[in-house]
């Protein structure tokens, strides 16, 4: 079951992280996705288990986009953040959406 497209109701751009070059990091072309933005401040681990503060939360489709962690973020209101971590919300045989959350800074 996908993400209900009343959830869809912010947008938000995603610059996926591809590495470092010779001259800094280096960014995919950028993606607008559809989502529903969630803007808590929380404490959670990224992807080496780290505890870091999290400033928000993106729930988009699954396959919307490639988030690694990151990647850089524009929120609606034109703030600038990154991707921490993704979960990957599947619901196995449950009759509930199915999902990515992009946990950002």
């Amino acid at each position: 079951m996908k993400l209900p497209r009343i959830w869809l109701q912010h947008e938000i751009t995603i610059e996926p992280y591809e590495g470092s070059g010779a001259y800094g990091d280096v960014y995919g072309v950028p993606v607008e996705v559809r989502g529903f933005l969630e803007q808590t401040t929380r404490l959670v681990r990224d992807a080496g288990g780290d505890e870091v503060v999290s400033s928000s939360t993106f729930y988009c489709r699954h396959g919307a986009v490639n988030a690694p962690t990151k990647s850089r973020v524009a929120l609606p209101d034109g703030t600038k953040t990154t991707v921490i971590v993704t979960h990957d919300g599947t619901a196995g045989r449950l009759p509930l959406p199915e999902h990515l959350e992009v946990i950002l800074q």
